[in-house]
């Protein structure tokens, strides 16, 4: 069966994939991004209200408005949460924050200050349900409920049955269609990088510079050039990455560069596979560029 996930199908491929931020949450809004330029909608619950209602009523839009031109269903949809991953006890007293977003049909969800790795394997424990015995020895058993899929079936076009077996965590589960990320994003992470990285269930990660930034000091680092440490920072967590061949998210919004200089150094340069784009004109030149063949 091909990919449900359009930015799975794209990662395995070796493409980089492009994000962009819904404007509202509504069936309308859907609707409309239905047809997007965008491979993912990232849908920022971090910094903004927690609106599962309208969470819901922009998936059914999106359903509605497709299929996109590559045949899927959806483009790709991921949910940071409004709490973080600091302790497991933190992301587990808020799993129902990752059911929520799940039952409404999303592929994704973007944890944010993993700070050690049995946080990591807590967050990807509460999106698996129990039946699932790929990496139990290092994740433990699931702890999603059933009852919760029946929304997301009809988002995915699936069975019950189906839908229960494919909601899991790729790369660990090869037939898996959620895909999980991290922010790697303080100096308190940095200690436990490798660890993090080495927790099976992980498709994408982050430095988070705006957060990494703040940690070290800097009240407004977001963008570069960076100061050393931060540049050191970013670097860490992509050779932990790398080593575990998880995909690197990063944006690049040098001032100096025009934007394929940007683009250009996002890929040759850090390497990065998933990054936001700001605009149609970025991503289209970025598929060029890597000889892309899936249709938008």
């Amino acid at each position: 069966m091909a990919k449900i996930n359009k930015c799975i199908a794209l990662l395995e491929q070796g493409q980089p994939c492009y994000a962009t931020h819904p404007t509202q949450l509504t069936y309308e809004a859907g609707l409309k991004d239905a047809k997007t330029w965008a491979d993912m909608m990232l849908i920022d619950f971090e910094h903004h209200p927690f609106d599962t209602v309208g969470l819901t009523s922009y998936m059914r839009g999106l359903k509605d408005g497709g299929p996109t031109a590559s045949g899927h269903l959806t483009p790709t949809v991921v949910c940071t949460l409004p709490s973080n991953a600091i302790t497991p006890e933190e992301v587990r007293y808020n799993a129902w924050q990752a059911r929520h977003v799940l039952t409404a049909g999303v592929h994704g969800i973007l944890h944010t200050h993993t700070r050690t790795a049995e946080a990591v394997k807590a967050f990807v424990q509460i999106t698996r349900y129990p039946f699932q015995a790929l990496g139990r020895e290092v994740i433990g058993e699931g702890l999603r409920g059933a009852g919760g899929q029946h929304p997301a079936c009809d988002i995915w076009g699936l069975s019950s049955a189906e839908y229960a077996r494919v909601a899991d965590p790729w790369p660990l589960n090869p037939e898996g269609e959620l895909l999980l990320g991290l922010k790697i994003e303080d100096r308190h992470c940095l200690p436990n990088v490798e660890a993090i990285a080495d927790v099976p269930g992980i498709g994408f990660a982050e430095w988070g510079p705006g957060d990494m930034g703040m940690s070290f000091g800097e009240p407004d680092a977001h963008d570069p050039p960076y100061p050393p440490i931060m540049n050191e920072a970013r670097d860490q967590v992509k050779a932990a990455l790398d080593r575990r061949g998880i995909c690197f998210y990063s944006s690049w919004a040098d001032p100096s560069m025009t934007m394929e200089q940007r683009l250009d150094h996002s890929v040759d340069v850090l390497g990065v596979r998933m990054m936001g784009a700001p605009n149609r004109q970025w991503a289209e030149y970025g598929r060029q560029k890597t000889g892309r063949t899936m249709p938008v």
